[in-house]
């Protein structure tokens, strides 16, 4: 009841109720996470394109995290036309949309960063996935890696029985509670903005991100060790609302099909340049110990994760296993075409 009410005034708020929402010249994008974060970057770029291409006829307003309300409120504020487009990380919106819990599973995707991008970009999965995001009023734009999430943590993590009991922050999605309950971890699922007060009062002892968000976030200012174990890319989306999308002239559904599209290369190089910075930077200067498992201490995790396709299924359904085969397939395919991997 409580979290309806303060949807229900964050749509009063940012005027919702106006007759020409759909064909607004100002489109609202929300973010998951902050300013100076690899999705306001994102959120940057794409206003200058969209901009660029409507000839000024559309503008965008970008609102950080925390700005409209948490991420798991994100999705409803677009189905409800508070706003035109958001970010909705998989690993919250699982909770309502079962199928798209495939990204939460780890050990899924290839180690080549390359391959993975490939997939996200081109997967015949993607009609399906349009199907669940249509059936719950949202419409897929793009599906966006932001790099390997590992583990920050109060202890160091090298085998499975390093995890046990240990208080996992997660996000809402069962599937990323399920992710490390396999390991043996009691998963918390703690919003985004009460990480750094779930730290500090011992409700969690650790949490999964991009490196580059644990930079952003000053999380290596609270926790010792950070562990690269590479269970998994951090998966997120950009969503429209499915009314919105469906009443915008032709010409402006191409345009954001052509720009989401032209994009994926920048943002791909984009992270991986992040990341990469914010790994030297957390090297030079951070006190948290870094380390990356070997593939002895990784095929462990792999082990115990398998059976968490299983959870996935129960919960997602026929068009969840077909989405899982296809993406397995894929990945496996496009890496016996290659020779090697890297750590994106």
């Amino acid at each position: 009841m409580f979290r309806k009410i303060g949807l229900a005034l964050i749509i009063v708020a940012v005027g919702v109720f106006s007759t020409s929402a759909a064909f607004a010249e100002k489109w609202r994008l929300a973010l998951e996470e902050g300013e100076g974060s690899l999705q306001d970057a994102y959120a940057q770029e794409f206003k200058t394109r969209i901009e660029q291409r409507s000839d000024g006829d559309i503008s965008i307003e970008i609102y950080p995290h925390g700005a409209l309300g948490t991420s798991p409120q994100l999705p409803e504020l677009v189905r409800q036309n508070a706003i035109q487009l958001a970010f909705a990380a998989p690993d919250h919106l699982a909770s309502t949309i079962p199928e798209v819990g495939v990204f939460s599973l780890h050990f899924l995707f290839s180690d080549d960063a390359e391959i993975n991008e490939q997939v996200l970009a081109t997967t015949e999965a993607r009609p399906l996935l349009q199907e669940a995001y249509h059936e719950h009023g949202l419409r897929l734009l793009s599906i966006i890696s932001e790099g390997w999430t590992v583990w920050s943590a109060n202890r160091a993590i090298e085998t499975p029985a390093d995890m046990e009991g240990f208080k996992m922050r997660t996000m809402s999605s069962p599937v990323a509670q399920e992710a490390y309950r396999a390991y043996g971890a009691t998963p918390e699922p703690v919003i985004y903005a009460d990480i750094h007060s779930s730290l500090q009062s011992g409700q969690i002892e650790g949490h999964a991100n991009t490196i580059a968000a644990i930079e952003e976030m000053g999380l290596h200012e609270m926790q010792d060790h950070m562990i690269r174990a590479r269970t998994a890319p951090f998966v997120t989306t950009l969503v429209a609302g499915q009314d919105f999308f469906t009443q915008l002239p032709e010409e402006q559904q191409a345009m954001l099909a052509d720009v989401t599209e032209d994009m994926r290369r920048y943002i791909f190089d984009y992270q991986e340049e992040l990341n990469q910075q914010r790994l030297e930077t957390l090297e030079e200067n951070g006190d948290i110990e870094i380390s990356t498992l070997t593939e002895g201490q990784r095929q462990a995790f792999r082990d115990k994760s398998l059976d968490v396709r299983d959870v996935y299924i129960e919960q997602a359904g026929e068009r969840g296993k077909k989405l899982l085969e296809l993406l397995d397939e894929e990945v496996q395919a496009l890496g016996s075409e290659t020779d090697g991997g890297d750590e994106g």
